[in-house]
């Protein structure tokens, strides 16, 4: 793990951070993603009014499918597209990595999807 540096604590303003659009959705399927390079799934979300997305997670080391389907998770939905191997990922599964592997960012009570972090 690497310790902050003054770059990571760098004061941002509001409407910095209103530009990145982090959202609850619903897991609704995941499927093994064989050709990653590092142990991945594809994880398809609803984000209700945003539509269903779909994304690569590096994720597998602490979360099998079945502990998936049917969460809340955070995800920021307005990054670019990005091909991942034969994959398209449309969104970024919020996130702590750590020596066991990445924990995700779940929500504690149910919200509406789509419903963004405020």
């Amino acid at each position: 793990m690497s310790e902050a540096t003054a770059h990571d604590t760098a004061e941002i303003s509001w409407a910095d951070f209103e530009k990145v659009l982090m959202v609850a959705g619903t897991v609704i399927r995941v499927e093994a993603f064989p050709e990653a390079r590092k142990p991945a799934w594809k994880v398809w979300v609803d984000f209700g009014p945003y539509g269903e997305k779909k994304t690569s997670a590096q994720i597998a080391a602490l979360y099998a499918p079945e502990d998936l389907v049917g969460r809340q998770i955070v995800g920021v939905i307005n990054f670019p597209e990005k091909q991942v191997g034969p994959f398209r990922s449309q969104f970024l599964l919020t996130g702590f990595p750590t020596e066991a592997g990445v924990v995700i960012a779940t929500i504690e009570r149910p919200v509406p999807n789509g419903t963004r972090l405020a």
